[in-house]
């Protein structure tokens, strides 16, 4: 999949940069579970790039190449005007990938430069919320959804400010990749297309090389038998420790007891079942160590941030 980001004139390094971190994150996925990189990344210039990307694939626009994916960066806001006029040279060559059936994307007010190129006239589209005013006058045929988190038709797509991009590329990820690495690209980046939480995002999982040979078996009895121990007790059966000192050594070395340390490894197989399985909420809370339905959904939503069906309709990547 040859995807192109343009190194405009005036662009934001960290909107670039974003797109960078998020495609790249998206090849060591691929190549963890042994697959080649499924995005070929080239930076796309026709001026004199910043050393800052010299260790990158930089290429001219050539007439002859054909891209899946063109990414547009977001532009310095207070230069938007300019940095179009600085543009124009993209216009053409854009219009012919297109034509060749690229999909092209723009990342907040990069959208000035795609509007400019007539790929969203009578199209809608979405920029930073504070250039509503200036795009609707320079561009009165597109239709502006300025409350929009993305846009998408015909293979062409926008993003609204700040970090709506991510929410874009989540999209694109979704579209061509798959659910289940957009999800896991979102948990990563701690991206929510709906709101700004962080719980649900996280994966716990504890350091286990960190010099302490008690804890670590301490951690992976909790790691057995988590389904079946419920007390400090039933936990250290066959660890030679007594429990005071247990208690104190688990909590320095892993910022929780083991009691917190058990509820979390429960909570996190619990959200492992309704992201990768089709077992219901009653099935994933006896699977997951718990045996009272009140009490399951109660500490679920007070460690994740949302209920168990909630957490499930928003993470599981089985296609229905």
């Amino acid at each position: 999949m040859k995807l192109g980001i343009l190194l405009t004139q005036e662009h934001r390094l960290l909107s670039v940069a974003a797109m960078l971190d998020v495609f790249e994150t998206v090849n060591k996925f691929y190549a963890e579970e042994g697959q080649a990189p499924f995005f070929d990344i080239a930076l796309l210039h026709m001026d004199e790039v910043s050393q800052t990307y010299s260790e990158y694939n930089l290429m001219r626009p050539d007439s002859e190449k054909k891209y899946d994916i063109l990414l547009i960066p977001a532009f310095k806001h207070d230069i938007v005007p300019k940095a179009v006029s600085l543009n124009m040279k993209w216009i053409q060559w854009l219009q012919q990938q297109y034509e060749k059936g690229a999909s092209v994307a723009s990342f907040c007010t990069g959208a000035f430069l795609l509007a400019s190129t007539g790929l969203l006239d009578n199209k809608p589209a979405t920029t930073h919320i504070n250039a509503e005013y200036a795009f609707a006058q320079a561009f009165p045929a597109v239709n502006l959804k300025v409350d929009a988190v993305v846009t998408e038709e015909q293979r062409v797509y926008t993003s609204g400010g700040a970090t709506n991009s991510f929410h874009l590329m989540l999209r694109l990820i979704e579209n061509f990749c798959s659910r289940k690495m957009a999800v896991k690209t979102a948990k990563v980046f701690s991206v929510d297309l709906d709101r700004n939480q962080q719980t649900y995002f996280g994966t716990f999982a504890p350091a286990e090389d960190h010099g302490d040979d008690l804890v670590k078996q301490t951690q992976e009895v909790i790691k057995k038998n988590f389904r079946e121990a419920n007390t400090i007790e039933e936990i250290i059966t066959d660890v030679p420790a007594s429990r005071r000192n247990l208690v104190r050594r688990f909590k320095q070395v892993t910022g929780i007891t083991p009691i917190e340390y058990l509820q979390k490894t429960r909570i996190e197989a619990a959200k492992q079942m309704l992201e990768h399985s089709r077992q219901s909420v009653m099935e994933v809370m006896f699977e997951s160590g718990y045996n009272d339905l009140k009490s399951f959904r109660s500490l679920f939503k007070k460690n994740v941030g949302m209920t168990p069906t909630a957490y499930r309709e928003k993470f599981n990547n089985l296609v229905a």
